[in-house]
């Protein structure tokens, strides 16, 4: 079943602007466009951002009342931080006392090296009692006269005490001045960390601002309905209001997008996400179904912005083979584009006939060791895609397919350079680029302690046919290429899901105040639009640090998603055996909801204890949970409170390090609640009674448990 209600994703590039539309309810991809990013226009991005909507629109046959959902990701932040275009900052700091001293010293934020050469454009003033209100205004006319755009205030313990911070907006607000105050950007402590990330955030303000306000204008002149949301760099979306309040939370959302395209349309719960475009790759990390986060370095310093955990390997589809001696010595950084050559891949027969091998220098700083060929056509540049091609590594109409024959071709003198014939010298040319990424890869499957019998690598962007596959095959894991792979930045943005992360620290932190911080992530994202009965939310008590963290993840609307094609029960079965790599006949069906099927097999080592590696599987045959070794139990809304409490008090561990509860996850409805995160047994029993609370009495719930090491 199919309905006219779209979804649109729109993802705003350095170069191009890409919008796709998908079906509300199967989510599957009716079209897409590319036009290009509009930098020099008077409107800026809002001007390509509404002309892919108007193209995406016709080409699909739909009206602007048919899009439910639309939400565009942007480089704008990231770029304005990169090229030093920025407001100046007036910074104010409160504080009395040896507290002054603390916040006097934030004046040296102006110190920051923005760019090569240039300082991060911040003046400071001070004010002692902010409940005097001449003394404020004074504070505020000062720095507005030396040229501030936008404020911030900070003082300490401002988490908990945001009075003085919230006087210093009323006089900002009444000279028309945008604002942040250093507890609208995070609740945790921290004076100096916080308030560098609060500059920053209010330096993007009026650029984003006025973006912000042109898009809305624009979309609901179209005649777009739906609320637009915005891209976050954590791999969610928010509305535009809150936008406007932490546009910081957009910087970096670019290879957000990518993986939540992953994460959403793949439906991936254990993997390694690689986005390769024609210069580079991305690499970032879902564990047990959700994003790898980390807070971000801004301006050479961590801040408090919690950002997709992304590593970057100069390695893409046009990076350009270097050889030396005979031999390939190295696989880019520098790129075809760069080098303003095209693909030898791409070009014809005839183009490449009398085809000489040579090297370049792309640029006159680097060195002469860049394969290129001069042949009838021109120069051309041997790329990663020509060797992925020539090896036959690119799926059939695959976004970087070229003609094998002409792949070979284009191979064929350096093979002969090399000594050897040309399946050796493409399989050569992709090792040399695939080392540098399975380096990275192998890296973060050790940070996150991925199930390294469950990684799988999924490649997305333009040139995922020249790493992902070879990487697979070469290091042994399962590999494949994302549907749509050209677009699944867009298709991200589309599927993502609202979010928010809530932090505080709180020193020995009780089941009222976790669970009211639950309540304040969840209330959040409500807010923002999303559905309450579609609202997860994952909690994390960091027992070292007194943080208490509350993510909240949820949809605009119940999307039921019926789709074409349910896996049965043999195709569940398979599917799981597949992935605990053990014949069908050695998995059992362990227990089931109507979203889930969970399957289990044993796996008996010698010298060590036995595993019983577990597999949840959805009814569309997607894996959406691996377990290494768990135990799994049935019972129902009414007696999960004595079955809960008899599994947490079997599983919980005691030691050296304190009491530490099981990993507990819970199947119910069309959840899958995950309570990894919280040690103590009596919070984690709380936490899951407040999981079903509301649902009725006889409703099966599965309890997946996982003693910890």
């Amino acid at each position: 079943m199919t309905t006219h209600r779209i979804r649109v994703g729109i993802d705003v590039g350095g170069t191009f602007t890409d919008a796709v539309a998908v079906d509300a309810t199967t989510l599957e991809l009716l079209g897409q466009v590319k036009v290009p990013t509009s930098h020099h226009h008077e409107d800026g991005v809002a001007h390509g951002i509404v002309e892919a909507l108007d193209r995406l629109l016709k080409e699909t046959g739909h009206a602007p009342q048919d899009v439910t959902f639309l939400a565009h990701g942007t480089t704008q932040a990231t770029n304005a931080l990169l090229e030093g275009d920025v407001a100046k900052v007036g910074l104010i700091g409160i504080g009395s006392g040896a507290g002054a001293a603390f916040t006097r010293r934030l004046a040296a934020l102006a110190k920051l090296e923005l760019t090569p050469g240039r300082r991060f454009p911040l003046v400071y003033a001070h004010v002692a009692d902010p409940a005097d209100t001449a003394v404020v205004d004074r504070a505020v006319a000062e720095v507005a006269e030396a040229g501030a755009q936008v404020l911030v205030a900070t003082q300490p313990f401002s988490v908990d005490r945001p009075e003085g911070e919230e006087a210093v907006r009323a006089a900002a607000g009444a000279r028309g001045l945008p604002m942040t105050a250093a507890h609208d950007i995070t609740s945790l402590y921290g004076l100096h960390k916080r308030s560098r990330t609060a500059a920053v955030n209010a330096a993007i303000l009026p650029k984003m601002f006025a973006t912000a306000d042109l898009v809305d204008a624009s979309i609901s002149k179209a005649g777009v309905t739906a609320p637009l949301m915005v891209m976050r760099c954590d791999g969610g979306v928010m509305s535009l209001d809150e936008m406007r309040r932490r546009p910081l939370l957009t910087v970096l959302s670019g290879p957000a997008a990518g993986v939540a395209g992953a994460l959403m349309q793949e439906r991936v719960s254990e993997g390694v996400f690689l986005e390769t475009g024609g210069t580079s790759t991305d690499i970032s990390v879902i564990r047990r179904g959700k994003v790898a986060v980390r807070h971000a370095t801004l301006l050479g310093k961590t801040s408090y912005l919690s950002a997709l955990d992304v590593r970057t390997v100069g390695v893409g589809g046009g990076s350009m083979v270097r050889m030396t001696g005979g031999k390939v010595t190295g696989i880019g950084p520098r790129s075809a584009h760069i080098a303003g050559l095209p693909y030898a891949c791409f070009a014809t027969a005839e183009d490449l006939a009398g085809a000489e091998l040579t090297t370049v220098r792309p640029l006159p700083e680097d060195a002469e060791d860049h394969v290129v060929l001069d042949a009838a056509g021109g120069r051309y540049a041997i790329t990663l895609t020509c060797a992925a091609n020539a090896l036959g590594r690119v799926p059939e109409g695959d976004f970087a397919g070229a003609d094998r024959e002409v792949a070979r071709t284009a191979l064929a003198p350096l093979a002969a350079a090399l000594g050897t014939d040309v399946d050796t010298a493409a399989a050569r040319v992709l090792d040399a680029g695939v080392e540098q990424v399975g380096k990275v890869v192998d890296a973060m499957i050790d940070d996150y302690r991925l199930d390294k019998d469950a990684v799988l690598l999924v490649g997305g962007g333009g040139g995922a046919a020249s790493v992902t596959p070879h990487l697979a095959a070469t290091s042994g894991r399962e590999g494949r290429i994302a549907a749509h792979n050209e677009v699944i930045s867009p298709i991200g943005v589309a599927l993502a899901l609202i979010r928010e992360q809530v932090e505080r620290i709180i020193p020995g932190a009780g089941q009222q105040e976790i669970l009211a911080v639950r309540a304040e992530a969840e209330q959040a994202v409500v807010a923002q639009g999303a559905t309450a009965d579609a609202v997860e939310v994952e909690v994390t008590v960091d027992p070292q640090t007194n943080t208490v963290r509350a993510i909240a993840t949820g949809a605009t609307e119940l999307r039921a998603q019926d789709r074409s094609h349910r896996a049965d029960d043999a195709e569940r079965h398979q599917l799981a055996a597949a992935s605990l790599k053990v014949p069908a006949g050695q998995v059992e069906t362990l227990a089931g909801t109507r979203a889930y099927t969970v399957y289990g097999t044993e796996q008996r080592r010698r010298l060590r204890a036995t595993r019983h590696p577990v597999r949840v599987v959805d009814a569309d045959g997607v894996v959406r949970l691996h377990a290494s070794d768990a135990r799994v139990e049935t019972t129902t809304v009414g007696g999960a409170q004595q079955t809960l409490t008899r599994l947490v008090d079997e599983s919980t561990a005691y030691g050296d390090g304190g009491v530490r509860a099981p990993v507990l996850r819970l199947l119910v409805g069309s959840r899958i609640a995950d309570l990894s995160g919280v040690l103590d047994p009596q919070l984690l029993l709380a936490l899951a009674r407040t999981e079903l609370d509301g649902r009725p009495a006889d409703e099966p719930v599965v309890a997946v448990v996982e003693e910890r090491s």
